[in-house]
């Protein structure tokens, strides 16, 4: 699998965020529908007991590991729904099927029919990114 490689951000950018902070962010976000569906699929009595072993070793009960489960999924898509919101507060849906689904432009203007031009939804992107830095620090 390759990364296509884009042009860095000038540092002059007022939201310039590092090369590879950037690339930990987008791959934080691609994470969102898995999540997701671990958390739909979470509903205290887990089917699969073994998804949560990565959960609190001391915790005895089921319960309580479902839980913390939740908890840990649901404040990762809210940093990300919030950072969404925080950048634009129409455009925040758009924006987020383009960071959790990895989606161009064209892609959202071609199914989504997103209501704005490239250069102003590229800034937004930007801007999404930077803020996302701020809320993970």
């Amino acid at each position: 699998m390759s990364t296509v490689t884009r042009s860095e951000l000038s540092e002059k950018n007022e939201y310039y965020v590092e090369k590879h902070r950037f690339l930990e962010l987008k791959h934080f976000c691609l994470q969102y529908p898995i999540w997701k569906e671990a958390y739909c699929s979470l509903d205290g009595l887990s089917k699969r007991p073994t998804d949560l072993l990565i959960f609190s070793k001391t915790v005895e009960s089921p319960t309580e590991k479902c839980a913390i489960a939740k908890q840990y999924y649901l404040e990762r898509m809210t940093m990300i729904e919030n950072a969404c919101y925080q950048t634009d507060k129409e455009l925040c849906s758009y924006i987020l099927h383009a960071v959790t689904e990895e989606r161009s432009y064209e892609s959202l203007l071609q199914k989504y029919s997103i209501p704005c031009c490239r250069e102003y939804y590229y800034k937004l992107y930007r801007k999404f990114f930077y803020i996302l830095s701020k809320l993970r620090e």
